[in-house]
């Protein structure tokens, strides 16, 4: 007995049949139709980089345990991405004598990492990043947060299924020294805690508090702290509050887009002021689906130029499980509009012929591969979701015309061979 290879993708991975492809095609289609009417232009880059640079500003996390790693013949040391905004940082910095800085960029990557597979969690995913570079100005914060907004609308969301809670690292940072009275010593380790706020009971948060240093009494103070929300941005210095662009946001008619949580922190490294996650209102899907926020030297490792950005990267896992919780997943499309069929094998120039016009016409449109007698085609064009077919006969050729058969009614009348795209677009709707 031969022994086979296994059939199922790598653990982690995903194969994708036509079907779910065809939902994927659909709403990826939106959002790249979204981001092309806001002036974003599409890039794309190696899936291979340098390790480095996920190891210098990605964070521990990423880089210690989530890095696929690897050592090529000449002794470089490499990783397929983890993410893309490293690399786009380097094809910014690389480029930048050649912009006309702001610019808006997208991509839509494939990239990996080594984890546990989980619900919203697999080891390959593909992820749509949005990112203008080149600006310190506020409006970058509203642009992206209507994008945000006109992205999940596109998809058919409605502002009820999702919140944009956003922060600032900087308003943070204030809040934990100067209201919560945590030490400089203690705010990164802090930083991490508050990133798992929602992620564990407060007893265990607790323990890890008492784990940092904190007594009993600062751990109440940081709950009584975070839990303020934006009545916490009254307790802040007014220097704080006046160089922070999150607050010129939430000050201005953009700031009914977002929500104010003092405890959305990101757990990547290199994200400097705001930052923010889009998260699911559902009790059955109570997660963050993707976020972002600002960085200000990311460029540095490949530039002495400053080149501050903010941006996003909106993966599909848990974008196809929002979809799937709101019943906002699209169908399948039908494998073709028309087929046209030759009831004899030497009809099969002419029905090659009048497949053309019919393509010609943005009609999706198929022929037989092997001649099968009509009423097993006919079958085949049902399940391939065909609305209509076109049957070519030879006495209708002869005479100049073709059989047009409604597969939803069984009705068929003959038209002229000219006309058959215009009666097969009208069956269509």
């Amino acid at each position: 007995m031969p022994e086979y290879l296994p059939t199922a993708p790598y653990k982690g991975t995903r194969d994708f049949l036509p079907a779910e492809m065809s939902v994927r095609t659909q709403v990826f289609g939106h959002l790249y139709d979204v981001l092309e009417r806001r002036g974003f232009l599409r890039y794309d880059g190696p899936i291979l980089e340098s390790a480095e640079i996920y190891e210098r500003k990605s964070g521990q996390e990423l880089a210690d345990k989530q890095l696929y790693t690897l050592t090529d013949k000449g002794g470089r040391r490499l990783a397929l991405r983890p993410e893309m905004t490293p690399s786009v940082a380097r094809m910014i910095a690389g480029s930048a004598k050649s912009l006309s800085f702001p610019v808006r960029w997208y991509s839509h990557p494939n990239c990996h990492r080594y984890e546990a597979p989980q619900r919203g969690r697999v080891r390959e995913h593909w992820q749509i990043n949005a990112d203008i570079f080149g600006s310190d100005s506020a409006n970058c914060e509203i642009e992206i947060f209507e994008l945000v907004h006109d992205m999940m609308a596109a998809l058919g969301a409605t502002p009820d299924m999702f919140v944009l809670r956003v922060n600032d690292r900087n308003l943070l940072t204030s809040a934990l020294t100067d209201v919560a009275g945590v030490s400089e010593d203690h705010l990164s380790q802090v930083f991490a805690l508050v990133d798992r706020w929602e992620k564990y009971p407060r007893e265990k948060l607790a323990e890890g508090a008492a784990d940092i240093g904190l007594s009993d009494k600062q751990f109440d103070k940081l709950a009584e702290t975070l839990d303020m929300g934006e009545a916490l941005l009254d307790e802040l210095p007014a220097a704080v509050r006046e160089q922070s662009n999150l607050v010129k946001v939430l000050n201005s008619s953009a700031g009914s887009l977002v929500k104010y949580e003092p405890i959305i922190v990101r757990g990547l490294a290199y994200y400097t002021s705001t930052v923010f996650e889009v998260f699911d209102t559902s009790p059955e899907n109570r997660r963050a689906l993707f976020g972002g926020g600002r960085y200000s030297d990311l460029a540095s490792m490949f530039t002495a130029q400053q080149i501050p950005g903010i941006g996003f990267g909106m993966g599909d896992v848990t974008l196809i499980d929002f979809l799937e919780t709101h019943g906002l997943t699209p169908a399948p499309r039908s494998e073709v509009d028309v087929m046209v069929i030759p009831v004899t094998e030497d009809l099969s120039d002419a029905a090659r012929s009048v497949a053309q016009s019919l393509r010609q016409a943005g009609l999706r449109t198929s022929t037989p591969i092997e001649h099968r007698k009509l009423g097993k085609e006919l079958t085949r064009a049902d399940k391939a979701g065909a609305v209509a077919v076109v049957i070519i006969g030879q006495e209708d050729w002869a005479a100049g015309n073709v059989t047009v058969r409604s597969l939803a009614t069984r009705e068929q009348n003959p038209v002229a061979i000219a006309d058959a795209p215009a009666s097969v677009r009208a069956l269509l709707g």
